[in-house]
């Protein structure tokens, strides 16, 4: 008998058929003789339209009333599974963040959870009760409900994970695992078996959409084994209640992985826009006056390439934002030209950050020479690079993104069949 977190995705609660089928797999669980505790997201579009309707009802909002208005999406789909699981003679019920409680910070919109207490779901675990609990909320310290951010369903259920100490926290969605890269771009991309926390965490910030950053951070942190499987599945199909080894993937520590890949996947971001200050005068602060006024701004800055001139007087400074951030951090960096000392500044969209992920990087050499030659032999140029211990990220032109994603996926040898 184990303690699992499940996690079900607005997809896969769109409607009332979906929010029966989620039941079964809810159910499935039950009958095996687990603890069973349910994080659920509002049905699909949900929280777009209560969203529309604070807009409209006035565009400059209580931040508290928004979070009243928006956590109200998740509490209608935790009633409605709770409901569906009690016809089908399961001993179920419905949690509000509040309730539990999951205590938050004040950020309302965007706030961090602090601390939960399970022992009242705990309790009720003996008594054979589902918990289904609204994700995306909490408690903030006014006593008024604060809701996570876009995609805080995922961190709801690791820090509920976390909190219960669940033997795995299993997020289901609409497709069935992490691939090496996007099945979209590549058919030849492979479901893994197993990826470590930080290959996900780089992957899941460098563009894949399959889990939400935070909720990785916390699960490493927690140690929370995640099993990322899809909720189309039949849920009593051959596979689907094997304790150790269901069909998707495990994120897990790293020494679960016996014998890792030097190359696990191949990730991009698109719509990536590169920024250059030429001649910037080069002296102690000026990185300071040119990057602290875009954190303040809240614009995310990337790739930073430095190029120092042969009299070591001047610099020119390159880095990417978000294309849609481009604006704003122009309109940044020319307010505050005197104090950053710079003569020019020059900025172009449309790039594509690829990226190249594995742990098994860190003990293997030449990794970088070989993304650098496939992409040469296609006549790829790159614009920018930066590396870590287990990810190189290119810079290039976005016209060649498909290109670019498919000759490092076959440079690497991950559109080969695992032997």
């Amino acid at each position: 008998m184990a303690r699992l977190v499940l996690k079900f995705g607005g997809t896969s609660v769109a409607d009332i058929d979906r929010i029966r089928n989620v039941a079964r797999h809810v159910k499935r669980e039950v009958d095996a003789g687990h603890d069973v505790a349910v994080v659920v997201s509002a049905m699909s579009g949900k929280t777009n339209e209560l969203v529309e309707w604070c807009r409209q009802a006035s565009p400059m909002h209580d931040a508290r009333e928004y979070d009243a208005v928006v956590a109200s999406g998740e509490l209608v789909t935790a009633g409605l599974l709770a409901i569906a699981l009690q016809a089908m003679g399961i001993n179920a019920r419905s949690w509000a963040g509040w309730q539990i409680p999951i205590r938050t910070d004040g950020s309302h919109g965007a706030a961090r959870i602090e601390s939960i207490d399970g022992s009242e779901i705990v309790r009720r675990f003996g008594e054979g009760q589902v918990a289904v609990v609204a994700g995306f909320q909490g408690l903030a310290p006014d006593n008024r409900v604060a809701t996570l951010g876009r995609g805080g369903s995922d961190t709801s259920a690791v820090a509920i994970a976390a909190a219960l100490k669940a033997d795995r926290c299993d997020i289901y969605t609409d497709v069935d695992g992490v691939y090496t890269t996007d099945p979209r771009i590549e058919p030849k991309a492979r479901r893994m078996g197993k990826v470590a926390f930080e290959e996900m965490l780089e992957m899941a910030s460098l563009g894949a959409k399959v889990l939400q950053v935070r909720s990785v951070e916390l699960a490493m942190v927690h140690k929370v084994r995640l099993f990322v499987r899809s909720s189309f599945e039949d849920p009593d199909a051959p596979g689907m209640g094997d304790l150790l080894n269901p069909p998707g993937t495990l994120i897990c520590d790293e020494d679960e992985i016996v014998e890792a890949q030097v190359v696990t996947g191949i990730a991009y971001a698109k719509d990536e826009a590169q920024i250059s200050l030429r001649r910037v005068e080069d002296r102690p602060g000026v990185a300071a006056a040119i990057f602290a006024p875009l954190a303040d701004a809240g614009v995310n800055v990337d790739m930073i390439v430095q190029n120092i001139s042969e009299d070591g007087t001047r610099t020119d400074m390159t880095f990417t934002v978000p294309s849609g951030d481009l604006q704003k951090a122009n309109l940044l960096l020319e307010k505050a030209k005197p104090e950053m000392r710079f003569d020019t500044l020059q900025s172009e969209t449309g790039l594509t950050k690829v990226s190249v992920i594995g742990i098994g990087m860190r003990s293997h050499t030449g990794v970088a020479a070989t993304a650098f030659r496939a992409l040469a032999s296609r006549g790829i140029n790159i614009r920018a690079i930066t590396t870590s211990e287990i990810k190189i990220s290119i810079l290039i032109d976005g016209e060649f993104t498909e290109l670019a994603v498919r000759t490092l996926h076959s440079a690497y040898g991950l559109d080969k069949a695992e032997g």
